[in-house]
């Protein structure tokens, strides 16, 4: 039973308690870039962690240790995937340039699910359209949401 507060010894506080984070069922594939973010954000967690004691900031030592979990338990499952040299296929860690039914060429870095961020270009192997586009090589034509891309270019994820 999950229960959002509890009460100290003296009821004189509230504590929050957070729930853990969900972990992916999914293998935990991450690109040389994905472990140095990994890598980062447990630095940082470790840090406001220690912060949060020294100020006796009850619900910060919660929400922190929450997520210092979640970032540990998902270093200690990564399978590094360094980039191909040559890339010849779509695959994990490599960048590849479409070109959509409308003439717009976009290009993806097919990443770990931690490390996706589609604003900066990087995607998860797990989405639909890193799926569509895996295994496949230049010059072919894949369905993808809203119509058909033509891959015109794969390249290693730059290690950044």
């Amino acid at each position: 039973m999950s229960r959002a507060f509890v009460k100290d010894q003296d009821d004189s506080e509230a504590i929050e308690e957070f729930s853990d984070r969900p972990i992916s069922s999914n293998p935990n594939y991450v690109t040389p870039r994905g472990l140095r973010l990994m890598d980062a954000e447990i630095s940082t967690l470790r840090h406001s962690l220690a912060e949060a004691q020294r100020n006796e900031d009850r619900s910060s030592i919660s929400r922190v240790s929450r997520d210092l979990r979640y970032w540990v338990e998902r270093r200690t499952t990564a399978h590094l995937i360094e980039p191909p040299a040559d890339p010849k296929q779509v695959a994990f860690a490599t960048r590849v340039t479409i070109r959509r039914d409308d003439g717009r060429t976009v290009s993806y870095a097919i990443v770990g699910e931690d490390e996706a961020d589609l604003k900066q270009g990087f995607i998860a192997y797990t989405v639909p359209l890193a799926r569509a586009l895996l295994s496949n090589s230049v010059g072919e034509v894949v369905e993808i949401s809203g119509g058909e891309a033509e891959i015109v270019k794969i390249e290693p994820v730059a290690r950044e």
